[in-house]
């Protein structure tokens, strides 16, 4: 376990997934004008936990191994696809949701004798380009703080 925690990329990694988790429910509480506990376990929003994690990661490995070395390399394309598929595909499922879950509320306005039940499906699913620009530079933050200081 201790050299689990004295490796420097994984802990910024992890340190900035949490903390863009810890940040969600309170970035969000000046527009809502209330608490939501949820959201620190939920998926997207701002920041993006997600790409905080693999943009520390990838930080971290750049300052300890280079730019030509191959777990950079590996980090940066993994990186790359994480970044990608929170801004283009989640966020795609996340619009889709929200278009069934209307059609399930008229849906149910038509059916009022009960027959048709429908199940809300999550719509918070993909992230904003601001949402990934956050987590980006909380990424970048994580990184550059947990491999100087660790």
């Amino acid at each position: 376990m201790d050299q689990l925690l004295l490796n420097r990329p994984l802990v910024a990694a992890f340190c900035a997934a949490m903390f863009a988790q810890f940040l969600k429910p309170f970035l969000l509480y000046p527009i809502e004008k209330k608490f939501n506990p949820l959201l620190f376990f939920s998926t997207g929003g701002m920041p993006s936990s997600h790409t905080a994690g693999v943009v520390a990661l990838c930080t971290s490995l750049l300052i300890l191994e280079g730019p030509q070395s191959y777990y950079f390399a590996i980090a940066f394309t993994f990186a790359s696809i994480v970044i990608h598929d929170a801004m283009g595909i989640r966020r795609a499922a996340g619009k889709q949701a929200a278009i069934i879950n209307e059609w399930s509320r008229i849906l149910t306005q038509i059916h009022e004798d009960g027959e048709f039940t429908p199940e809300n499906l999550k719509t918070m699913l993909g992230h904003s380009f601001t949402q990934v620009v956050g987590g980006f530079l909380l990424g970048i933050s994580s990184g550059l703080l947990f491999t100087y200081i660790t």
